[in-house]
């Protein structure tokens, strides 16, 4: 029987997991700093949520999500980005009631039927921001300033940030005429989707990867000429708070995001040497979301990143992620009766804080020593019949070799000692 992780998912292991932890905690810590809190939804939800949240335009929902019918007959689909799930919450929980903006972040897994690649899996594990309740541009600016704090706490160099406005349903209809105007002449240049696009959402044929496309779209109008005043005006005052942050930026009048729920502010924070995909976060303001869900007409702003393209680019640029440190004390036993005693004394340092273990397998002593060594242990208890009648340890460093003999009722101060020093 070949059983094998389906394709497009990956196993993380127990020896790489670490890598997983520090990120986690850096975010953790920089989400407190700017006074996000944890939101948990769904692995899964109806898919109807997706279909109005995300666009019935996008790749997304046309062709990448999972989806199947559960045993009650309902369309139920695996998450394929966070936002939609939080805005679902926001809504079902009446968060709307309570004091604004509301702030949350969430690591989750997402899963998308696409073709596996460098940073992007199947199932991928993602990190997001999201606001809702403030309309001001300084939000826009305090979520990339967070996403720039995160970088840099990483010590990630080489990023740039290229920012954008694509309107709102005000000003957007008469760039989407326009541009239109400028495609009709250009549609046998097109690329078979963006052909389907041209009518529904034109506005992403400029975020088309296929070279064809790419080059058309370089003569086309660019939508920052289209703004309203209320649009412009946010513009202007995202740059000015980015300005005021000292966070140096690019206008990409071709950012438009693969999500059709943004307005006003898009933007990418991309990295070179990953692959063919060198974003590595991006998002912007979605202020019609939460009405198009169902609930009241309320502002909303986030961003997302993939851990996996996170830890490629520590990677790329040899970044040394630190491990997580081994155990304090392993137990090497001479005999039954020791191992009864080391399974005492285990865990009186466990309840004492210390990360000790022993042998479990049966092994003699050299391999019971050779464990301990590629195990990462501080200190090594060597217990056998002589030291229990003398109710003592010998404790061996494995930093220097040094031996010293404790008293099995002092070990466990003795060790907290050491760890202080």
């Amino acid at each position: 029987m070949n059983i094998k992780a389906p394709r497009g998912t990956k196993d993380v292991l127990p020896e790489e997991s670490y890598k997983w932890h520090y990120l986690e905690e850096i975010i953790r810590e920089i989400t407190q700093l700017f006074g996000y809190r944890e939101i948990r939804t769904p692995v899964f939800e109806h898919t109807e949520l997706f279909v109005r949240g995300v666009g019935d335009t996008t790749d997304i929902v046309q062709k990448e999500m999972y989806t199947f019918l559960d045993k009650g007959e309902r369309s139920i689909t695996l998450k394929p980005e966070g936002t939609a799930g939080v805005v679902r919450s926001y809504i079902e929980n009446g968060l709307f009631g309570m004091a604004q903006p509301i702030k949350m972040y969430y690591l989750t897994p997402v899963f998308r039927y696409e073709n596996p690649q460098a940073g992007r899996l199947r199932e991928h594990h993602q990190f997001g921001v999201e606001v809702f309740g403030a309309k001001e541009p300084s939000v826009d600016a305090e979520i990339i300033l967070m996403a720039t704090k995160l970088f840099e706490r990483l010590d990630l160099k080489g990023l740039e940030l290229n920012i954008n406005s694509i309107g709102c349903t005000k000003c957007r209809p008469s760039y989407h005429d326009a541009l239109k105007d400028y495609l009709k002449g250009h549609l046998g240049d097109l690329c078979d989707t963006c052909i389907t696009r041209y009518e529904r959402n034109p506005l992403r044929i400029l975020d088309c990867k296929n070279e064809k496309c790419g080059a058309v779209v370089e003569g086309a109008p660019i939508i920052l000429d289209y703004l309203c005043e209320e649009c412009s005006t946010h513009f202007n005052g995202l740059q000015s708070y980015l300005k005021a942050a000292s966070v140096d930026y690019k206008i990409n009048p071709l950012i438009v995001r693969g999500l059709d729920y943004y307005s006003k502010t898009v933007f990418e924070i991309i990295s070179r040497g990953i692959g063919a995909q060198g974003t590595v976060c991006g998002g912007g303001r979605y202020d019609g979301l939460v009405k198009e869900c169902g609930g009241p007409d309320t502002p909303g702003a986030g961003f997302g990143l993939g851990l996996e393209r996170l830890l490629l680019a520590l990677e790329a640029q040899g970044i040394d992620i630190p491990r997580t440190p081994g155990r304090d004390v392993f137990f090497v036993t001479i005999g039954n009766n020791a191992r009864d005693k080391a399974f005492q004394l285990l865990n009186v340092m466990r309840t004492g804080g210390l990360s000790a273990d022993m042998d479990h397998v049966g092994r003699g002593v050299k391999a019971q020593f050779k464990y301990a060594d590629k195990a990462d242990v501080s200190w090594v208890c060597i217990l056998g019949d002589d030291e229990i009648s003398r109710n003592e340890v010998k404790v061996r460093s494995m930093a220097d070799g040094k031996e010293e003999t404790v008293s099995q009722t002092n070990l466990l101060e003795y060790f907290k000692s050491k760890k202080e020093r």
